[in-house]
């Protein structure tokens, strides 16, 4: 069959040729590793902590009327922003004006009696003297005098009561903000000091954000402050996120912390304020903010690409010794700072771990001098 197939035979000759040039050479030799190293250093970084609330307005006020009467017209677009004073309704006030007229006629009579009275004790003053007249004549005419006066300031109070019931029926905002819907209408009955509002008017810039943090995580963060691991952050800005994940384009500030638990839940509130020029946050909006927790001054952080988990969840990282051999090291992490981690334990200053070029070195692997590069250990994303 051989003789018979010349090319077939040539053909296994060859292969065979080629089989065996490749077991003389041998496998190929792999190129030395290269990689990137960063060195740990101690940084000064800020903790935080995200943490889930709740917008509030920063001022709440209930339009109430504090007089009855008929709602004539209501003065205001509701969803509008108003200010402090300006009308929101206008009451029927024909009988207010009745007796603020009344109160000024009283005022008039009272100012003549007065008037008259004066002019009769200052003759009898002058008369009482030459004797014409009596001293109990006199005690009479001053007696008198006193009474008009008094007679007078109490026709004012009156005049004064009537403005203000009048002025009270033009019902208007006890504060600048935006009101919301009106619950009445042109012709509703409203009483004075009724339990339910005309409209309520919120003040949104600044507003509040509400936050729940968990007593626990405080003791916590009390303990490292103490034990000088941390050191206790404040004025620092408060960055909040909104529902859709976007960050908030203004920070705010910590206001103030309660000072009771919620035995519910645990949990104590911390109360921001945030500026919102653009009443992008409403009241009752669901927010996360990213709260400092304390600054850690001699803190070691390593990328988070430089760190891997084992099938036991254990972290390790890659380091590269003083002999340039890579070493597998066993390292506790807590707090997550921008793109790296906050290294507890298994770290030292000076230390090289590697964050590139990891697939590429094992355990025990010497990498030569010229294949290291050294990069900077920049913290991104906070």
């Amino acid at each position: 069959m051989l003789r018979k197939n010349p090319i077939r035979v040539l053909f296994l000759f060859a292969s065979f040729a080629v089989l065996s040039a490749c077991q003389e050479a041998g496998p190929a030799s792999q190129p030395p590793p290269a990689v990137d190293v960063v060195v740990m250093e101690h940084q000064s970084v800020t903790l935080t902590r995200e943490l889930p609330g709740r917008t509030n307005a920063f001022v709440v006020a209930e339009v109430r009327p504090q007089v009855s009467g008929i709602i004539q017209e209501r003065l205001f677009t509701e969803g509008s922003v108003v200010e402090e004073g300006e009308a929101l309704y206008q009451l029927d006030d024909a009988v207010y004006r009745a007796e603020f007229s009344s109160a000024e006629a009283n005022v008039a009579r009272a100012k003549a009696a007065m008037e008259l009275a004066r002019l009769d004790a200052e003759r009898a003053e002058d008369l009482v003297g030459t004797g014409a007249l009596t001293r109990r004549e006199y005690d009479t005419a001053t007696s008198t005098l006193q009474q008009r006066k008094a007679e007078l300031a109490l026709a004012e109070a009156n005049l004064e009561r009537a403005r203000v019931t009048l002025n009270y029926a033009r019902i208007a905002s006890p504060i600048a903000g935006r009101i919301g819907r009106s619950a009445v209408t042109e012709g509703a009955l409203v009483t004075a000091n009724q339990p339910d509002p005309l409209a309520i008017v919120q003040q949104l810039d600044p507003i509040y954000v509400d936050l729940n943090q968990s007593s626990a995580e405080l003791l916590e963060m009390r303990k490292a402050i103490q034990a000088g691991s941390l050191s206790a952050a404040q004025d620092l800005p408060v960055t909040i996120m909104l529902e859709d994940g976007s960050v908030y384009e203004h920070e705010g500030t910590l206001a103030f912390s309660e000072v009771s638990v919620a035995p519910s839940t645990g949990s104590y509130l911390l109360r921001v304020v945030v500026p919102n020029p653009d009443y992008v946050l409403l009241p009752g909006m669901y927010v996360r903010a990213d709260l400092a927790r304390g600054v850690a001054n001699n803190a070691i952080l390593v990328p988070q690409k430089a760190v891997t988990r084992d099938p036991r969840g254990r972290t390790n990282v890659m380091v590269l010794g003083s002999d340039n051999v890579v070493e597998l090291r066993p390292i506790e992490v807590s707090s997550i700072v921008g793109d790296q981690w906050l290294v507890e334990s298994g770290l030292d200053v000076g230390e090289r771990v590697i964050v590139q070029g990891l697939q590429k070195v094992q355990p025990g692997v010497e990498v030569p001098a010229g294949n290291i590069d050294v990069i900077s250990n920049t913290v991104q994303g906070q």
